[in-house]
């Protein structure tokens, strides 16, 4: 009797721990718009390795999306992203999806992936502004699905390091410059206190007239 042996490569393979890896996204809503901020690391362990990691993703002219976590699995959430846009554009009914839209699709994924116990290895933060009312919206996602919205949200040590600062100090009727100043400060608390950090980062806003607008 002749045993037939799968070859390795036809094997389902499972993210078993994160490799590349980002750290802290963080959000915070000012007078007509969003502000975004992550650093551009790519960790491999606690190595520095990857030092110019684009971590903020724009999905249309009213939404954002950042990640921490795993790199590739990001990659592949924003593959994701540019086929539901696409659909969307192909639709061409003047209608675009706004950030909640958006929000609530990633909580569908991420909870999909964890059912088949093949999660994707991110904490994801969707910020925009709705084209139409021009409410502000911050939403963050978890790895199993979990998810909240706020008037600011961080993931990863942010959640410790840069959420009490914006208890504090961060308001939704707050100007620009306001929020880029406490937005730096929390960068630079993370910069000091998290080993995995570094001092070159991305700012992105949204707003309702100006559309998306990311730093290089």
């Amino acid at each position: 009797e002749v045993i037939s042996v799968k070859p390795v490569d036809a094997e389902k393979k499972r993210t078993l721990s994160p490799y590349v890896t980002g750290n802290s996204v963080l959000a915070i809503k000012y007078k007509g718009g969003v502000l975004m901020a992550c650093d551009m690391l790519g960790a491999y362990g606690s190595t520095k390795r990857y030092k110019n990691v684009q971590r903020v993703f724009k999905v249309n002219e009213t939404t954002i999306v950042g990640a921490s976590g795993e790199i590739s699995d990001f990659q592949y959430i924003s593959n994701l992203l540019e086929e539901l846009t696409t659909q969307d554009f192909c639709y061409d009914d003047g209608c675009t999806l706004t950030p909640k839209e958006i929000h609530a699709y990633l909580c569908r994924v991420l909870y999909n992936r964890r059912n088949k116990m093949d999660p994707l290895w991110n904490s994801l933060v969707v910020a925009g502004v709705d084209p139409l009312r021009g409410e502000s919206f911050i939403g963050s996602v978890g790895m199993l699905g979990t998810s909240y919205t706020d008037s600011h949200v961080a993931t990863s040590f942010g959640n410790y390091l840069s959420r009490p600062l914006f208890r504090e100090f961060q308001r939704d009727d707050m100007s620009l410059e306001e929020a880029v100043s406490l937005m730096q400060e929390a960068l630079r608390v993370l910069f000091y206190r998290d080993k995995t950090s570094i001092n070159k980062y991305i700012l992105a806003k949204v707003e309702k007239e100006e559309g998306v607008a990311i730093s290089k």
